[in-house]
């Protein structure tokens, strides 16, 4: 307990204390900066992400401490999956630092929305050219007695009637309701094939 009460004991062991933890300090950051020096030239490279689900790469990239962001949607490709990444910058195999962020490009869950054009009352070849040029086809087409030969007069789509200016997804097909040229007022046997025309000659 004396040597406890000395001054000179109690000052050195003082300095030998803040020495120690001094040191100890010095180490803990000499390793902290030795370990940020080591990692500051560590590279990954960049995963191929290209027709992997999203749920797939958010699981990849966390892995691989990088991050993501979606840019856009491109236009619907139905052979890759819905939400499928088809575009990604930086590109597969290049090398980047951790936490970097990976920018993403998706293939969309259909195809984008047209307008369905106006082509009542005009001929099927014209209806069938404007329709092709928005994205859509035609698909069934069926003919009712109407003096408009091959003049559109309804649009269907799945069976239901449509209207110009409703909203369909690209690619799909319209069936139409065309006239046939007889008019529906006419006589039964106007159109008969039976029926000679012309004035009956004498043999």
């Amino acid at each position: 307990m004396k040597i406890l009460q000395n001054k000179t004991f109690r000052f050195w062991a003082m300095q030998v204390t803040l020495a120690i933890v001094f040191i100890g300090l010095v180490m803990f950051g000499s390793l902290k900066y030795l370990d940020f020096w080591t990692r500051h030239d560590e590279f990954i490279l960049v995963p191929d992400l290209n027709n992997k689900p999203l749920s797939e790469v958010q699981e990849l990239l966390s892995k691989q401490e990088l991050r993501y962001e979606v840019l856009d949607s491109a236009p619907y490709n139905p052979k890759i999956p819905k939400f499928a990444v088809v575009g990604q910058t930086p590109a597969p195999n290049e090398k980047v630092k951790r936490d970097r962020k990976i920018y993403l490009t998706l293939n969309p869950s259909n195809y984008k929305k047209v307008t369905v054009p106006r082509v009542i009352q005009v001929t099927y070849r014209s209806a069938e050219a404007t329709l092709k040029a928005v994205g859509l086809s035609v698909g069934k087409i069926t003919y009712v007695d109407n003096i408009g030969k091959d003049m559109v007069l309804k649009m269907f789509y799945k069976g239901k009637e449509i209207q110009p200016g409703d909203m369909l997804s690209k690619k799909s097909s319209i069936d139409l309701e065309c006239g046939n040229g007889r008019d529906p007022l006419a006589p039964a046997d106007f159109y008969s094939t039976d029926t000679v025309s012309g004035s009956n000659l004498d043999i």
